[in-house]
């Protein structure tokens, strides 16, 4: 309830966000204490701020950390823009977010076409926040190793995309 944030394990991409690639068997406090949403990854960690902005850390071999590039962060590093809302981490490699305006954006890996872009390419990659087409997004959910997400709009209608090899 202060809005700090905390984590513990194994660090292997940095995901604890520590600045290094320490094993912590109790909690350490990812610096900030101004933390609302937090979404975890299997090797990479999203969170927004109460002033709207969205931090990654952790792995980013397929730029699921947002930041246009492909390096990994042990540390919370901003992602562009400053009225993020919500995000999930859906799967290893892959970021989702939706904006106050309404707007939904995805990063990442697009294994089974899980930035909802149309385009099922496995190879196909965004190191940068690229917008899912669409406005009046309200809520997100996924999972990790699911590779499916789903949006819920405004009107209350219910989306889903990426893998669906469980049906």
């Amino acid at each position: 309830t202060d809005g700090t944030l905390w984590a513990m394990g194994s660090p292997n991409a940095g995901q604890l966000g520590q600045n290094s690639r320490t094993y912590y068997s109790s909690p350490v406090q990812i610096p900030g204490t101004t933390w609302s949403t937090v979404a975890a990854g299997d090797r990479n960690m999203a969170a927004i701020r109460t002033d709207g902005t969205l931090w990654c850390w952790g792995q980013n071999a397929q730029g699921e950390l947002g930041v246009n590039d492909r390096t990994n962060r042990s540390s919370p590093v901003q992602v562009p823009g400053t009225t993020w809302k919500q995000v999930i981490c859906p799967d290893q490699q892959v970021t989702i977010a939706t904006k106050t305006d309404g707007t939904l954006w995805s990063w990442g890996y697009n294994y089974f076409g899980l930035l909802g872009l149309n385009d099922s390419h496995p190879g196909g990659m965004r190191s940068s926040p690229t917008q899912i087409p669409g406005t009046n997004w309200s809520e997100l959910a996924g999972g990790v190793f699911g590779r499916v997400a789903y949006g819920r709009k405004e009107d209350g209608t219910l989306w889903g995309w990426g893998g669906n090899q469980f049906g």
